[in-house]
């Protein structure tokens, strides 16, 4: 017998929620009959959801094809909810238990510098032994989709809340230090990423602060040595390298 507590609520808006959803998965506005079929309703009880939901500005009707989409306020609430996601919390909470129960090894590298040039390179990380880039097996969604995702993740919430960024890059500097002196465990496959003065690793010209994979014991920290770089990371790295020292020429003359 289940011990859980049981709330009562409002079934209506229960049912409701089934059209948002839909239109949520949807890859774009939806006509009533596809959108009531998908939610499994008939088309004139999907309507009357419809209609509150225009008012609230959760849902907008095409007036040219008919057609529902989601609405602004929709977007709002996605925003507002993306802003107070912090994944690094969650997944720290995670983390050391999925690598007991399933052995789950955390090693994404994050290279080079702290900009949209940032080099997310997954092809390391494995899930309970299986490797994550043949899992997902899509150069050209790494390429297209991934990688401008990540790049932009920070600007895309900057703009969309008009507030800075300085709270995230503070949260960033706290965990920075937290893996550095506490240390990242493991058997030396949990990585963590931080921003380092080169020694020459990977090539990267010496004193440059690059972004590396890196594990961390005893207070001390070490560049993850012997990554194979292909191309395409190649590529990648070089971009961010130019970057970063194109902003040191800049401020050399003030040095």
């Amino acid at each position: 017998m289940s011990h859980g507590i049981v709330r009562a609520g409002i079934q209506s808006v229960e049912v409701g929620f089934a059209l948002l959803e839909v239109l949520a998965q949807a890859p774009g506005p939806i006509m009533l009959r596809d959108l009531a079929a998908a939610a499994n309703m008939s088309a004139a009880k999907a309507h009357r959801y419809l209609v509150s939901f225009q008012r609230l500005g959760l849902v907008v009707q095409d007036a040219a094809t008919t057609r529902y989409d989601l609405g602004p306020a929709a977007l709002r609430l996605g925003l507002a909810s993306l802003s107070r996601l912090d994944a690094v919390k969650l997944a720290r909470e995670r983390v050391a238990q999925l690598i007991a129960q399933i052995g789950h090894t955390l090693a994404l590298a994050v290279w080079g510098n702290h900009s949209p040039t940032m080099y997310a390179d997954y092809r390391f990380a494995t899930i309970d032994g299986a490797s994550v880039k043949d899992m997902i097996n899509d150069q050209a969604w790494n390429r297209d989709v991934f990688l401008p995702t990540v790049g932009k993740r920070g600007a895309a919430i900057i703009e969309a809340r008009g507030l800075s960024s300085a709270a995230s890059a503070a949260n960033a500097a706290i965990d920075h230090m937290r893996d550095w002196v506490l240390g990242t465990g493991g058997a030396g496959d949990n990585w963590v990423t931080m921003g380092v003065p080169s020694n020459g690793e990977y090539g990267i010209p010496k004193d440059v602060m690059f972004g590396y994979p890196v594990t961390c014991a005893g207070g001390k920290y070490t560049v993850v040595p012997n990554l194979p770089i292909d191309d395409f990371s190649k590529a990648c790295i070089d971009k961010t390298l130019a970057e970063l020292t194109g902003e040191q020429d800049g401020v050399k003359h003030l040095l």
